[in-house]
């Protein structure tokens, strides 16, 4: 188990430069605590990447985030009327402004009329009539969670990249979203790592082997700070 307080003191300390937000906290808290509660394999790497996918698309904040960007920018990234009509279409989004209605949302910024649809049947929501729910903490919670632990995203799941004998940080991110940004989202799931087994009780503590300064899987140079900033 996790002590939260030292958790959260260790990144206070040395990860989140000048220091947690109260909704930093709050959203650290949450996720954390909803991990604990899950039926989900307790791979404490698990957690790491989970937190470390929620601070890149969260821009930091820790917080569901609605997708930045104005109603054109939207409408051209995701509807039928916007420059790739046929993809939209093929997500769903079939109708003039859905591109707006179904653009992300939550810790994993959750896109497209098809998604909102299967996801909300996994967690009985009607997240097809309701988009915005997927911003409600809670919910968003769930929704990042078990669709990184299940494969609800793109059908690859947290399972397959961390194992007994295997620590993929990079390829991880084909979980969410092919290799973008990948580097970057590993190397915070390492220090996110770091500050977890720190709050790990004694008897956690000693039976896990020594993490690694950075997975030689990280390249040199790409080890950013976990620190407030704009997306």
């Amino acid at each position: 188990m996790i002590d939260h307080d030292v958790f959260m003191r260790a990144l206070r300390q040395s990860h989140f430069e000048p220091g947690l937000s109260q909704a930093q906290g709050e959203g650290l808290t949450l996720l954390v605590t909803r991990w604990e509660s899950n039926s989900l394999p307790q791979d404490e790497r698990h957690l790491a990447y989970i937190l470390a996918t929620a601070f890149h698309e969260t821009g930091a904040t820790m917080q569901p985030i609605r997708e930045r960007g104005g109603g054109a920018y939207l409408t051209r990234l995701y509807d039928v009327e916007g420059r790739n009509p046929a993809r939209a279409r093929t997500n769903g989004n079939s109708e003039p402004g859905d591109g707006i209605r179904y653009a992300g949302r939550g810790f994993v910024q959750l896109t497209w009329k098809n998604n909102y649809r299967r996801v909300g049947g996994l967690i009985s929501i009607d997240l097809l009539a309701n988009p915005d729910r997927a911003l409600e903490p809670g919910i968003a919670a769930g929704i990042l969670v078990r669709g990184m632990g299940e494969g609800w995203f793109t059908g690859r799941r947290l399972s397959e990249f961390f194992a007994p004998t295997q620590s993929d940080w990079i390829n991880a991110r084909r979980i969410i979203n092919g290799l973008d940004r990948a580097a970057q989202i590993a190397a915070y799931g390492q220090q996110f790592l770091q500050a977890i087994r720190e709050a790990q009780t004694p008897a956690k503590r000693a039976t896990l082997k020594p993490a690694k300064p950075a997975d030689p899987a990280v390249p040199r140079g790409s080890q950013p700070s976990l620190r407030r900033r704009s997306r």
